[in-house]
């Protein structure tokens, strides 16, 4: 018997407990905002500082967002499947040009782990948990669809990430075509690479991570995934168009991008308006 125990009072707490845990990662998330956009009115040679404290940021804010939302359990998982998952990946990559093609990290950002930045592997697990959100909330319980369009999700981020990380000299590819059109520079082997990894972790954290409730996926309550989201997409669209003289790639990134963001951004209006 729960004598003594007002109706609702577990849930309550369980709410309040969510809310704790989302203050650190609304913390972060602001920080990966200031660290971007001083990134952008920064001088490129002294870019490294924001890159790194930008993804470090955004990583932490997304595994404080799977606590909040699932559990120790799901934050776990997003540091293995995506972390881990990202870095052998890389690391398969950077040794044998499967699946990504033939590239090389020119050693710029640091920390190294087989030949791949720690860095890079918590690009991964920044961008992969609000991947999978984008996912959950569209698809509404295809599994299939959740998978699909959660990797569209991750894997279209990418055409913006990889012209602007090539120009900034952080890797290099040694056959760079052929290319989307507007977007020289970054190989078609690059996104097919990404696209498959991206459906494998995407299939592996579906499986493992609760169960999806729309309401919970978009829940701004427990933490700023959504919204980081879609911080990113924009702010991508326009640093692309206005600071990084690649307007190509603004237009085609956020076509591609779009096909998922902006759908997602309508979903997460609906929901709190």
């Amino acid at each position: 018997m729960n004598v003594g125990v007002e109706p609702g009072a577990v849930v309550r707490g369980q709410a309040g407990g969510v809310r704790a845990l989302a203050v650190p990662a609304w913390v972060c998330g602001a920080l990966v905002v200031l660290a971007q956009i001083v990134y952008s009115m920064t001088d490129p040679d002294a870019r490294l500082f924001t890159t790194v404290a930008s993804v470090i940021a955004f990583a932490v804010a997304s595994v404080c967002d799977a606590l909040a939302r699932f559990g120790p359990r799901a934050a776990v998982l997003l540091v293995v499947v995506a972390g881990g998952g990202g870095l052998l990946a890389e690391t398969i990559g950077v040794h044998t040009g499967f699946p990504f093609g033939d590239y090389r990290y020119t050693g710029s950002l640091g920390l190294e782990v087989a030949g791949v930045p720690v860095v890079v592997a918590l690009a991964w697990v920044m961008m992969c948990w609000p991947a999978l959100l984008v996912g959950r909330s569209l698809a509404r319980g295809s599994t299939w669809a959740v998978v699909g369009i959660g990797a569209w999700a991750l894997a279209s981020w990418d055409v913006f990430l990889d012209p602007q990380m090539v120009d900034a000299g952080h890797w290099e590819w040694a056959a760079p075509f052929p290319a989307l059109p507007g977007v020289d520079g970054v190989p078609l082997t690059n996104y097919a690479g990404w696209l498959l990894v991206a459906v494998l972790m995407m299939a592996a954290l579906h499986r493992s991570v609760g169960r999806p409730r729309v309401s919970r996926e978009l829940d701004l309550r427990a933490g700023p995934a959504p919204v980081l989201y879609l911080w990113t997409y924009g702010s991508s669209v326009w640093a692309h168009a206005a600071f990084f003289g690649r307007p190509a790639v603004s237009l085609v990134a956020g076509l591609l991008m779009g096909l998922v963001a902006v759908p997602f951004a309508l979903a997460l209006w609906r929901a709190h308006r």
